[in-house]
């Protein structure tokens, strides 16, 4: 028999307002942490007494305690699993009704907006405007939403750990995906979220994917394995731009413009424009023909890990320090007669530089004639 409110703070069914306040004074008297009791059995007449003041007589079920919990990647990784396995599922529902709702719209071209999701799970505002853009606000936390035309986002994107099935997914087959103001309002994209956009560009803020050790599956004590939540934003055929690139992220794009890229970031692009003064040792840069690499800060290019990777479409794979030995300076007068189409003159530390595609296929090439006017 399940255990009511009433029987944890032993009175009887249906007790008054004064003799339900006056059993849980009782018992918080006897189990009090303070007096020397069991702290979690006065957890538990606490509850059952704030349940009793709204009517409720029957504690939370295990389940309804978990959905009354959001997606988090916080607490033990069993804790993580377990709650975000059923907060995956249920949330994974609602954007589904989501997507049949607003394409719905699309198809008879109207306008309306909706709430998705549940103040316990967290809720969504999506409306349909006229110009047929897709406004979200609040936080995305699971699931997967697919819309034909621009979205407009207002709030985080996160996805839930260890299980792929209800995986974050937003994807937008015709237009932009934008965030509102990204760097003021500090939005992010974090813990293995995918944004696919097909034929636009992604306007967006901080972007976070997640690494975290398990235990070994076959059990050896003290032995872990690494799994990673690799956050993915791909627009293949536009730009994104994105703030600081952290932890586990993949970018593809026709151009990219970040900030700082740090731990295992792969941007690939054509045009690569970096305004920051961080890229650390375990990033790849994947250049595609005819492209360039801009680097804006003015600091020297010492301060860019030696162990960066620049790859090309060929296959060759170029780390930082073979250029920074070729000096830059002299490759961009060998090769590049038109370099101040891409720098306005400038190649040199101190004022940023540009490293082209051409110049890295000849980087093994001995210039014609020696050109060094100023070195690294």
């Amino acid at each position: 028999m399940v255990e009511s409110n009433y029987d944890i703070l032993g009175i009887a069914d249906g007790s008054t307002e004064k003799e339900i306040r006056d059993g849980f004074r009782r018992l918080a008297l006897q189990f009090h942490s303070d007096k020397g009791g069991d702290n979690e059995q006065f957890i538990k007449i606490k509850q059952a007494y704030e349940d009793l003041k709204t009517g409720k007589k029957y504690p939370d079920t295990d389940l309804e305690r978990l959905r009354k919990s959001r997606v988090f990647s916080g607490d033990s990784e069993e804790d993580i699993k377990r709650k975000n396995l059923i907060l995956g599922q249920e949330l994974a529902k609602e954007m589904q009704a989501a997507q049949e709702w607003a394409s719905a719209l699309n198809r008879s071209n109207s306008t309306d907006s909706r709430l998705f999701g549940s103040k316990t799970l967290g809720e969504m505002e999506l409306e349909r405007k006229a110009n047929g853009s897709l406004s979200i606000k609040g936080n995305f936390m699971a699931g997967e939403l697919s819309y034909d035309g621009p979205i407009i986002m207002q709030g985080n994107i996160t996805s839930p750990s260890w299980t792929e099935e209800f995986r974050t997914k937003i994807h937008v087959t015709r237009g932009d995906f934008k965030f509102v103001d990204p760097i003021e309002n500090k939005y992010k994209i974090e813990n293995g979220a995918i944004i696919i956009i097909d034929n636009g560009n992604a306007v967006i803020g901080n972007i976070f994917g997640r690494k975290y050790r398990v235990q070994d599956p076959e059990g050896r004590v003290g032995i872990y394995l690494t799994q990673e939540n690799r956050t993915k934003i791909l627009a293949p055929k536009g730009k994104i731009i994105a703030e600081n690139v952290v932890n586990t992220v993949s970018l593809e794009g026709d151009t990219i413009i970040a900030l700082n890229l740090e731990n295992d970031v792969k941007i690939s692009g054509r045009e690569i424009l970096l305004y920051g003064s961080k890229v650390t040792y375990d990033v790849i840069i994947e250049l595609k023909k005819n492209g360039i690499i801009r680097f804006f800060e003015s600091f020297s290019v010492q301060g860019i890990s030696n162990d960066v990777k620049i790859r090309l479409e060929n296959g060759k794979e170029i780390r930082l320090f073979d250029i920074k030995t070729k000096k830059i300076k002299d490759l961009a007068d060998e090769f590049v007669p038109n370099k101040t189409d891409y720098n306005k003159g400038d190649t040199m530390v101190g004022k940023g530089f540009t490293i082209t595609y051409q110049m890295l296929e000849n980087l093994d090439k001995k210039p014609a004639k020696s050109r060094w006017k100023i070195g690294f």
